[in-house]
């Protein structure tokens, strides 16, 4: 399983966790096997400055995940994810990627299943 952690530093899975997905500096990829972390990528994001959220989109989905978990999402890009079949879940709580990957395998965290959960967007 490849989860995207948007992330504004590149120190694999000890970066902190970006709060806006499209703005951040990095997209942190974990690959997950058996829950157990197997591999950590760090790509650069693009940006998206001249397609608005529609550009985050594409970059993430790009990257062949199966889940994205972010800090808080928008309306408009959480509908756009929803429309992709890419399961989104909502961590406020964790700090790190690692955190956040625990907190996932152990089922702490909710999908948002297409809803937005901040109105910045």
């Amino acid at each position: 399983m490849r989860i995207i952690f948007p992330t504004d530093e590149n120190n694999g899975y000890l970066s902190a966790r970006g709060a806006h997905f499209g703005k951040a500096k990095f997209y942190t990829i974990i690959t997950l096997k058996n829950n157990e972390i197997v591999d950590v990528e760090s790509i650069a994001n693009s940006g998206h400055d001249s397609g608005a959220c529609g550009n985050a989109i594409m970059n993430i989905m790009k990257l062949n995940p199966d889940a994205l978990i972010v800090g808080g999402i928008g309306g408009s890009p959480a509908a756009g994810f929803a429309k992709a079949e890419l399961d989104v879940y909502v961590d406020k709580a964790s700090a790190t990627v690692k955190e956040s990957v625990e907190r996932f395998v152990s089922g702490s965290l909710q999908t948002i299943n297409g809803q937005g959960t901040c109105s910045t967007h």
